[in-house]
């Protein structure tokens, strides 16, 4: 096992990895911006290093600054968490011609998963049908154009390197299609150094539904069941659970075969998701590979009664899978609301300083969280606040739970999504499990 790992990463995911670490008894390195100089996560860690000034491309982003404090703490361990350098592959081939382990897959799994296109192609050969697209074979809009028209609109114009909820756009007809091409073009080129586009067909009535797998160095490997994701905003997740209300147990087995096959055709190694999105008929297409720990893993955590994160440190330093296919059955349901800054009703991201936080507890109930009284709330970063999570035998338990917890939790000085969160508990059809990738659209204002 480790001695030292170093958390190349902040907020709340930086604090979940720093107790693991300590559970574990891993000493550990928080490196921070002169921005999260009182974090919790440099409070609590055995050493902290500051490597740059607020904006993330100086600090979090910045590969030098970490490498160094990994090498003047003698760290032999780097956990990128989530977001920032997670799923960079040069910084893991850097990290291991430094000796440090990355705390996740090898860096030709960053490669080949990351890359949208090229995963696609991977799923496919594996036996797992994509989503209707392709790459157009002639360059610019109008070659673009012409496939689109092939696949029928709608479409989603993707970038090949996009992650996160980002590099999507949603096309609905001919009509500015050559303005919607050139935007997403620009904004792939500035936020992931690639322009490359590739074209999906849009399910307008789906299900965003994913799998959990964990992979050893040495042949096997497991998935943890799915992930029901359908409430989401502009592709960003806002509740999770586990199970999908919508999943049959031989829709599972599927899901879970499919998302194993693809694993198994990279040789993967280390925690991973496999993304679906399921239509109306539960005809199920992959959707992407998420080569790291997710923000949502503590529901999965929560009903297969495991430490995502202690597994995925166990399985970086070596040591062989811990749990059979057979062990890891669903046991009762969890769902999880995440909090963030921003306003419930233009959803605008509010700033500025917390003045009280009152965090829910009570059985079943957990908080990941990394804000306290005095925490301030700065534009800098994700607007991630608080993920909250209920657990209980049963789906509408586990939703009586939430409702109570959502109600109890306070936190003034910001604007936060608590209103919106409990105004969709209260929804009829979300009680039901009856949702889609476009629920949210009932909530909140019409785009302009």
């Amino acid at each position: 096992m480790f001695k030292k790992l170093l958390i190349a990463n902040r907020g709340e995911i930086a604090l979940r990895i720093l107790r693991a670490c300590q559970e574990l008894g891993i000493k550990t390195v928080a490196v921070h911006s002169t921005a999260d100089t009182d974090s919790l996560h440099v409070k609590f860690a055995d050493e902290s290093v500051c490597i740059g000034p607020a904006e993330s491309l100086r600090s979090y982003l910045n590969i030098p600054a970490i490498m160094s404090a990994a090498e003047i703490t003698g760290a032999d361990a780097i956990h990128p968490g989530y977001g920032f350098l997670a799923e960079n592959a040069s910084f893991a081939e850097i990290c291991e011609q430094c000796s440090i382990v990355f705390v996740g897959p090898r860096p030709h799994h960053l490669t080949n998963m990351g890359n949208k296109w090229r995963a696609r192609e991977i799923a496919a050969a594996a036996g797992v049908a994509p989503l209707p697209g392709g790459k157009p074979e002639k360059p610019g809009w109008r070659g673009t154009l012409e496939l689109a028209q092939e696949i029928g609109f709608p479409v989603v114009l993707k970038a090949a390197e996009g992650g996160g909820g980002k590099g999507i756009r949603i096309v609905h007809d001919e009509h500015g299609f050559e303005e919607s091409y050139n935007l997403m073009q620009s904004e792939a080129r500035a936020a992931f150094g690639n322009a490359d586009l590739y074209l999906e067909r849009y399910l307008r009535a789906a299900r965003h539904v994913e799998v959990q797998i964990l992979a050893d160095g040495h042949g096997n490997m497991v998935h943890c069941g799915e992930r029901e994701c359908s409430v989401q905003r502009r592709f960003q997740k806002m509740i999770e659970e586990t199970p999908s209300p919508a999943v049959s147990p031989e829709l599972r087995q599927a899901m879970g075969d499919a998302a194993l096959k693809i694993a198994a055709a990279v040789q993967y190694c280390s925690a991973g998701t496999v993304e679906f999105l399921v239509d109306e008929d539960c005809n199920f297409y992959f959707l992407e590979m998420n080569t790291r720990i997710q923000v949502e893993h503590p529901i999965t955590e929560m009903v297969a009664g495991i430490d995502l994160i202690a597994e995925q440190i166990r399985l970086a330093a070596g040591e062989p899978l811990r749990y059979k296919q057979d062990e890891l059955q669903p046991r009762g349901h969890a769902i999880e609301c995440r909090i963030t800054a921003e306003d419930s009703e233009t959803m605008r991201p509010s700033c500025g300083r917390i003045e009280n936080v009152h965090l829910p507890g009570g059985h079943g109930i957990r908080v990941d969280s990394a804000i306290y009284a005095g925490f301030t709330v700065t534009p800098y970063y994700d607007s991630l606040l608080a993920k909250l999570i209920a657990y209980a035998p049963s789906r509408l338990e586990a939703i009586a739970k939430m409702r109570r917890a959502l109600h109890e939790m306070q936190i003034q000085g910001v604007s936060t999504t608590l209103p919106l969160h409990c105004a969709i508990f209260e929804d009829a059809d979300f009680q039901r499990g009856v949702v889609t990738t476009n629920f949210l659209d009932r909530f909140l204002p019409p785009k302009r």
